[in-house]
C-alpha cells in the first residue's frame, strides 16, 4: 500500500517519517540523562516551533511519563491535580482500624434431655465461641501538592512539563521549589521552555544553581531543514529539481514545523490524492509563492487581525495614510512596517521599527510614547492569546520588540495583509 503524503508530512504532529534527530548535537543524549539518576532539572530550551516537544516525546514519550500542559494550567492547585489525574491517584487517605469481641458458652445436659446422642444423664462437652468484629474507617485529606509528589516518588514516573514560560513568574517558583527535594532524590523532571525573559529557570528558584542542566534547541541549520524534504519526497517517489529543498529551507526560518508546512502543501497543489497521475503536477511545476501564500494565511491571519484591532475600546484611531494611498490607524501602521522589515525571529530597536514606519508612511510618523503605547496594548493582546506562545512580546524599558514566533514572522513575509 502506497503511503500518503498526509502520514509523511505532519505540522504539529509526530513526525514518524521524516524526524531528524540531529546527531551531530547530541540532543537525545542530553536528554536522556534525566532518565539515569541525573539529579538535576532538565530544561529544553529554544524558540517556539524549534521542535523542543518533538524532541523531549522522542525521549520521554507520553505514555511513559507524567506529561502536564502549561497552557492550560493558571493555578497551582490545578498544576497538582493533573499530575493526580495522570497518576490515577486522589488526594484523600483512608485508614481502617477493627477490634474483636470473642464471647465462649458452655453448660450440661440432664438425662431427661431430649439429645440424640444419648440418653440418661450427661454432659454436653465443648464449646460455643462467637466472635464480633467491629471496624472503623478513617479518612483524611491530604493537598493536591502532597499526594502528587508523594506518588511521583512512588511511582518514580519522569514529569515533563510542556510550555513551562506560560506559567506565570510567581507559579513557575512555587512548583520548581516543589520539585527541588524530589529531583535531587533522583526523579527525572523536564520542563520545556522558550528562552526568553518570561523564563529563566535561575531567576525562578536560585537554590537550583549547579542543579540544572540545560538542553538548548537551537535553530535549524538550512542543511538539517533539507533533511524534511529530501527524506519525505523520497517515500512518496517524487523527484524534487535541483535547489527545490534549499529554496524551502531558506523560508523557514529555522523551524521544522515551518518547513512539514511547505511540503503538506506542496503535496495537496501536485494533487497527489488523484488517482489519475496525469492530473499530478511535478515538483518543479508547483509555484512555491502560492505555497507560501496558502500557508501564511493558514498560520498566521487570526493573530494578525487580533494585534490589527488592537485593544476593544481605542481614543487612538486616527486615520493615517501609507504610501500606497491605503488609509489606516496607528495599530495596522505598526504592523505595516514589520511586515515591511520582513523579519525573522529577531529582537528590534526601536530606531529600526521608526525607519520601518518612516518608509511606509505618507504622512507624519507617530512620537516615540504613542508607539510605545501601541505595543505595549500588542503584546498584552498576543499574551492573553490562546496560543501556547506569545507571538510578540515589547521590552518597555529597554524599548525593544521581540517577534518570538516563526509563524507570525512568516506571515508578515508572506500574508495577505492588506486584504
Amino acid at each position: 500500500m502506497k503511503i500518503r503524503y498526509q502520514d509523511v508530512f505532519v505540522p504539529g504532529g509526530f513526525p514518524n517519517h521524516t524526524y531528524n534527530p540531529r546527531i551531530d548535537l547530541k540532543l537525545e543524549d542530553r536528554l536522556r540523562e534525566v532518565k539515569d539518576n541525573l539529579c538535576k532539572l532538565a530544561t529544553v530550551t529554544g524558540q517556539t516551533k524549534s521542535g523542543k516537544t518533538v524532541l523531549t516525546r522522542r525521549v520521554l514519550p507520553r505514555e511513559e511519563c507524567v506529561w502536564v500542559d502549561g497552557g492550560t494550567v493558571s493555578a497551582e492547585e490545578d498544576f497538582w491535580q493533573v499530575v493526580l489525574e495522570q497518576l490515577n491517584l486522589f488526594n484523600v487517605t483512608e485508614d481502617l482500624s477493627s477490634t474483636e469481641t470473642r464471647g465462649t458458652v458452655s453448660g450440661k445436659a440432664s438425662g431427661a434431655a431430649n439429645f440424640v446422642i444419648a440418653k440418661g444423664t450427661g454432659e454436653v462437652g465443648g464449646a460455643l465461641s462467637r466472635t464480633r468484629s467491629e471496624g472503623r474507617t478513617r479518612s483524611r485529606n491530604v493537598s493536591a501538592r502532597v499526594a502528587a509528589l508523594r506518588g511521583l516518588k512512588e511511582l518514580a514516573l519522569p514529569l515533563v512539563i510542556d510550555d513551562f514560560h506560560y506559567l506565570s513568574r510567581d507559579l513557575q517558583g512555587s512548583i520548581v521549589r516543589a520539585l527541588k527535594q524530589p529531583i535531587f532524590d533522583g526523579l527525572p523532571v523536564a520542563i520545556i521552555a522558550i528562552p526568553h525573559r518570561r523564563y529563566d529557570a535561575l531567576k525562578v528558584e536560585k537554590e537550583m544553581t549547579g542543579r540544572i542542566s540545560p538542553v538548548d534547541v537551537p535553530a535549524w541549520t538550512e542543511a538539517e531543514l533539507e533533511f524534511i524534504p529530501t527524506t519525505g519526497f523520497k517515500l512518496l517517489d517524487l523527484n524534487p529539481p535541483e535547489g527545490f529543498s534549499r529554496r524551502l529551507a531558506a523560508e523557514s526560518i529555522g523551524s521544522p514545523h515551518l518547513m512539514q508546512d511547505f511540503c503538506r502543501a506542496i503535496c495537496r497543489l501536485s494533487n497527489l490524492d488523484s488517482r489519475d497521475h496525469s492530473k499530478q503536477a511535478r515538483l518543479g511545476d508547483i509555484d512555491l509563492s502560492k505555497a507560501y501564500r496558502d500557508v501564511a494565511d493558514t498560520i498566521g491571519r487570526p493573530i494578525f487581525e487580533k494585534l490589527a484591532r488592537g485593544p476593544r475600546q481605542r481614543t487612538d484611531r486616527i486615520e493615517r495614510q501609507l504610501k500606497d494611498g491605503r488609509q489606516v490607524d496607528i495599530y495596522e501602521l505598526v504592523l505595516y512596517a514589520l511586515a515591511h522589515i520582513r523579519p525573522a525571529l529577531v529582537s528590534l530597536e526601536y530606531e529600526d521599527l521608526r525607519t520601518a514606519i518612516r518608509e511606509v508612511s505618507a504622512t507624519q510618523i507617530p512620537q516615540l510614547h504613542e508607539v510605545s503605547r501601541v505595543l505595549k496594548h500588542m503584546a498584552s493582546i498576543a499574551a492573553s492569546d490562546q496560543s501556547s506562545t506569545p507571538v510578540i512580546d515589547f521590552d518597555e524599558d529597554e524599548k525593544q520588540l521581540h517577534v518570538t514566533d516563526p509563524f507570525f514572522a512568516f506571515y508578515l513575509r508572506w500574508g495577505n495583509i492588506g486584504s
